[in-house]
């Protein structure tokens, strides 16, 4: 089949490279003509474990290209994807901009029957107004599909060509059989292609993804209530997480969920709820505990040094909003850097992906380390912001010599309580017990 996707941003990305990898010729369109140069050049602008190699192959095999030339670009295409950006405006409303500005486009080139899928996450009732701005434009036959991606970054190009499942909206008998015939070759272990009318697929990704973040959100405060009671959040994840109705993922304390779809795609729900006049209290209350929940280690980093963080420095891992991805968006680690700076301390970060999509940023507000241990060096304390697997086994042996103060705050809870007591440092984590060294080094 012949291919177009409308944007090369991450979503856009994977699946124009993932159905180049089934044998498709897919055109990958960006009105960005830097980006297009680089990607033309083989320089891929994200980070997504498995990308570079489906990327070069069918680049390489001409089945994968890009251009600035939306007319070029759709040209014969059968179907013509539109994964372009739908950022949160000031009340948490999707905005469309984008994606109505390319179908107002898309009509006086159009010059057959073409399915027009909407990829990017768009609240309810989008898939008719952008038949609408189509249809003022041309007289050819086409329909307008929803195909929402359920897309984790840092496991995106598995989840694609192999999906738990493909939601598609749509009422046309024929937009069915064409988005059949392209994610045949994805759905061949039997995982279902589920239809249903254009509406309920759109509303289907925000209930995903907020039920999810709802999941975060209700661990995060059982572990608030932990600290409180004298529980251990790790024995009652996994004392409910063995339940066959709750599962096991989803239910990791920490410091709040971030990225580009939960908080965007939580807000976007609220909004239509609002729009539509009901009151959804639960996923206001997620809002508010997460945004809260971000920064709950700085009242500890600030009673630790005795009410003042002047003038220290501040180690911190992690700068992703998670692992493998370069992705800062909604990161709780900027918005901790940023209250640490204000409180008058000084920051050295290591990230292994995301460290310059951070100085686009902060700049030269913080220090950026070349390693994990050289962040160490002569820094007050260690904070954890993100989850990177390099991070749960270091080697404390050196990490005494360069630390200042035997402290770690864990926003990810990577460390086991025994362990760390064993090693004599004074640990904060989330939803546990502080364990406090023998002698502290911090007055």
């Amino acid at each position: 089949m012949k291919l177009a996707v409308v944007g090369t941003g991450y979503v856009g990305l994977v699946t124009g490279t993932c159905f180049a990898e089934t044998g498709n010729q897919v055109t990958c369109i960006d009105i960005d003509e830097r980006k297009v140069e680089k990607l033309n050049n083989g320089i891929i602008p994200i980070y997504e474990p498995g990308l570079d190699v489906l990327f070069n192959r069918n680049t390489a095999e001409g089945r994968l290209k890009f251009t600035t030339n939306l007319a070029e670009g759709i040209e014969g295409a059968e179907v013509i994807f539109l994964a372009l950006p739908t950022p949160p405006g000031e009340d948490g409303s999707a905005d469309l901009k984008y994606i109505l500005k390319v179908a107002d486009d898309l009509g006086p080139l159009m010059k057959q029957y073409t399915v027009i899928v909407d990829k990017s996450t768009v609240p309810v009732g989008t898939a008719e107004k952008v038949a609408a701005h189509i249809a003022v434009n041309t007289s050819i036959d086409f329909d307008v599909v929803s195909n929402p991606e359920f897309l984790r970054e840092g496991v995106a190009v598995e989840d694609f060509m192999k999906p738990d499942r493909v939601v598609i909206g749509t009422k046309s008998e024929k937009a069915k059989a064409v988005m059949t015939k392209m994610y045949a070759p994805l759905v061949r272990q039997g995982n279902p292609i589920i239809f249903m009318d254009e509406r309920s697929a759109e509303m289907t990704k925000y209930a995903a993804n907020a039920f999810l973040a709802t999941k975060i959100t209700f661990m995060n405060e059982i572990a608030n209530l932990c600290e409180k009671v004298g529980a251990n959040v790790d024995d009652i994840r996994r004392g409910i997480g063995t339940d066959s109705r709750i599962g096991k993922r989803f239910l990791f304390a920490g410091i709040g969920y971030g990225g580009s779809c939960f908080p965007k795609d939580v807000q976007a729900l609220a909004k239509t709820a609002q729009d539509y006049a009901y009151d959804f209290r639960i996923l206001k209350s997620v809002m508010s505990v997460n945004n809260d929940q971000k920064t709950k280690l700085l009242p500890m980093i600030k009673d630790y040094f005795g009410g003042s963080l002047q003038g220290k420095t501040i180690a911190v891992w992690g700068l992703a909003f998670k692992p493998y991805t370069d992705d800062i968006r909604e990161a709780p680690a900027l918005e901790n850097i940023r209250e640490l700076l204000a409180e008058g301390a000084k920051v050295t970060a290591y990230d292994p992906e995301a460290m310059d999509n951070v100085k686009n940023v902060l700049g030269n507000k913080i220090t950026y380390a070349h390693t994990s241990y050289a962040a160490l060096d002569d820094a007050d304390a260690l904070v954890i912001m993100t989850e990177w697997p390099l991070f749960r086994t270091p080697d404390f042996n050196k990490m005494n010599m360069l630390l200042k103060n035997k402290v770690i705050f864990d926003g990810r809870n990577l460390y086991e309580l025994d362990q760390i007591r064993e090693m004599g440092y004074t640990y904060y984590s989330i939803g546990r017990d502080v364990v406090r060294a023998e002698v502290e080094q911090n007055a």
